[in-house]
């Protein structure tokens, strides 16, 4: 069972070592994209920068980073702020005449970054979590989520949202078993709700 603790400055790096081993529906996503720094980019790296006081990592038994949880408490102010600040800094990168089509569609879903409107009204927290195989089944997971939402509720929000793809069998079982809601979801992909 992995120790739970609060993310710090220089964990990036492993962190996005992490979220690269687990990016293409639990499993190793390296290579997938013309440039595997995209999925740190934008699932890991913006929250880390944002919200570091939403962020908490699971280390392994040799204390190194195996796992991590990050979120936002206003997906709506976090948008904005990934359109405005974030995105423009980093877009240029993976934009390009070279990247595969698997690239540009996720860089043209980044363009047009949205979540569904009634979910960040009714939740306006959203969450995206990792773990490597060596965490998972052992509870750390659940203990992620559980110290998530307690920092979330400390600070008054009513609910949380987050996406899985619809592949994932692992993570739809996962949030199942956390008492999440499933929502009306796009093809592709299934969304969660959590009250809080």
């Amino acid at each position: 069972m992995g120790v739970i603790r609060p993310f710090r400055p220089g964990d990036e790096d492993a962190l996005a070592a992490v979220c690269l081993a687990t990016a293409a529906a639990g499993s190793d996503g390296a290579g997938i994209l013309t440039d595997d720094g995209l999925w740190a980019d934008l699932y890991l790296l913006p929250y880390l920068d944002r919200h570091p006081d939403l962020a908490f990592v699971a280390e392994d038994a040799e204390a190194r980073p195996a796992g991590y949880i990050v979120a936002t408490d206003d997906t709506i102010a976090f948008d904005a702020w990934f359109a405005k600040r974030w995105w423009p800094a980093h877009r240029a990168r993976y934009a390009h005449a070279d990247a595969n089509a698997r690239q540009w569609a996720i860089v043209a879903e980044a363009d047009a970054r949205t979540e569904s409107s009634a979910l960040r009204a009714t939740h306006p927290a959203h969450l995206h979590i990792d773990l490597l195989p060596v965490l998972q089944g052992q509870g750390t997971g659940r203990r992620l989520v559980d110290t998530l939402v307690e920092a979330l509720r400390e600070r008054g929000v009513r609910g949380l949202h987050l996406g899985a793809d619809a592949r994932n069998a692992g993570a739809l079982a996962f949030y199942d078993r956390l008492g999440f809601a499933r929502a009306a979801s796009p093809e592709g992909a299934q969304l969660f709700t959590l009250d809080l």
